[in-house]
């Protein structure tokens, strides 16, 4: 990749805002607002790793403003990174590894510059509760300038992680996450007259647990019919999300007649968030925005509590309650501790806190990043890491060019591209019986 152009601060600010999935987009969604607030021009870019978007999903996430679908760009990854480094701002919603990988890369790219410059301030943090890999996600990110931390407890964890690590934490910044409010409504009261079930893509797993709460949903439904209840797939069949879904509720609800008072809604959860009164689900972050808008919410605990469900961070919740609790109406309310873990210590939203960190390191040409950057974590681990993850990423190829070679190696430039042409292009049945025919010869 060829250095870029070393470019001096001007005005307007630019940013440059990267996701490749629909919860991505969305975080960047309060962000973007907030520094287009301030006279901050934005561009959105979807690199070309794996990712998911349909013109729907877009939409929906708040970035097709003047009724287009075009205000996403789709770049191939070198391109991101030199617009990375044209831009002041980055905010990185990409998952930990590709958000290593880009703060690795813009840190490679700044030191190829003849002239130094401070570079754009980098943006990081989780799209929703983290329920696996807190500390690889944490260090993943911790490569950016602005790491917007979503609780106080994972603000307590990150501090202890980079504390062991050596990893200076003054990058941490407690914000909550974007779409949340920095202090929720009282939690509704009153008869429950709207039940949503917010699915999640692998949440359970297999078919059989899905199939079960599916069942229990629409048993929930036949008990009261004076209420309805909606089923909102976490995508709409054809769309694709960060988690891929293996088994989708049209394929496992219960054969025959459904009751007339439940039904699968593909609105998004926020909009249907203003006329739920009971928000069910096993561990997705719809319970966070749920709470955050007074609606009751209870998380399901028929399969118990288990890390593989996520289930296991909401258990000083007060919310995991069974369905046969939810269908007598026994619900709990947010524990005082987990309300201020996702509310606390803050008094503004988190895109303003955000910004205002990102309008201060501006201003003061300062780059917490910097520290990061030079640490022995970051300069053995963290690149070795990265090394790695790149070799795996063109391993395909790789493994053809090797084998190719090898084969030649053995049986001669002839023979040996025929050999590899036949194992690319023969089925396993035919090459197999080859091999050992030829093996057999051979002794």
């Amino acid at each position: 990749m060829a250095p870029p152009d070393p470019v001096p601060g001007r005005t307007p600010r630019t940013a440059l805002l990267v996701a490749a999935f629909d919860s991505q987009l969305k975080w960047c969604a309060g962000i973007r607002d907030e520094l287009e607030a301030r006279g901050v021009s934005t561009r959105v870019v979807v690199p070309d790793t794996r990712s998911a978007l349909s013109d729907r999903q877009v939409r929906d996430a708040g970035f097709d403003r003047a009724g287009r679908a075009d205000r996403v760009d789709r770049l191939p990854w070198d391109d991101v990174i030199r617009a990375c480094l044209s831009s002041d701002v980055v905010v990185s919603a990409l998952a930990g590894p590709s958000t290593r990988r880009l703060s690795l890369d813009v840190a490679d790219g700044l030191a190829t510059l003849a002239d130094p410059v401070a570079g754009p301030v980098l943006v990081s943090g989780w799209v929703g509760i983290i329920i696996e890999k807190i500390t690889a996600g944490y260090l993943d990110r911790s490569g950016t300038d602005v790491v917007a931390v979503n609780s106080t407890a994972d603000l307590a964890h990150f501090r202890r992680t980079g504390s062991t690590l050596g990893v200076p934490t003054d990058n941490l910044v407690l914000t909550g996450l974007p779409f949340l409010s920095s202090e929720p409504s009282p939690p509704r009261t009153g008869a429950v007259t709207t039940v949503l079930y917010a699915d999640q893509p692998t949440v359970p797993a297999t078919a059989p647990e899905r199939a079960y709460v599916y069942r229990r949903l629409v048993e929930h439904a036949r008990r009261h019919p004076e209420r309805e209840v909606l089923l909102k797939p976490r995508h709409r069949p054809g769309e694709d999300t960060f988690h891929r879904m293996a088994h989708a509720p049209e394929g496992l609800l219960p054969r025959g007649d459904l009751p007339a008072n439940f039904r699968i809604d593909h609105t998004p959860v926020p909009e249907l968030l203003t006329r739920v009164d009971l928000l069910v689900t096993m561990s997705s972050t719809a319970c966070l925005e749920a709470v955050d808008r007074g609606v009751r919410v209870a998380l399901v605990l028929d399969l118990g509590v288990h890390e593989r469900h996520g289930n296991h961070v909401f258990l000083d919740s007060g919310l995991l309650r069974t369905f046969d609790q939810v269908d007598a109406d026994d619900l709990g309310t947010p524990s005082a501790s987990f309300v201020h873990s996702w509310f606390g210590d803050r008094h503004r939203p988190a895109p303003v806190v955000i910004v205002d960190r990102v309008e201060e390191l501006l201003a003061s040409g300062r780059r917490p990043s910097r520290g990061v950057w030079s640490s022995t974590y970051f300069t053995g681990a963290a690149r070795h890491v990265a090394d790695l993850a790149t070799d795996e990423a063109t391993t395909p190829l790789r493994r053809v060019s090797r084998a190719w070679a090898r084969r030649v190696e053995v049986h001669g430039r002839v023979r040996g591209t025929a050999a590899h042409g036949a194992a690319l292009l023969l089925p396993p049945a035919v090459v197999i019986p080859a091999r050992r025919l030829a093996a057999a010869r051979r002794r």
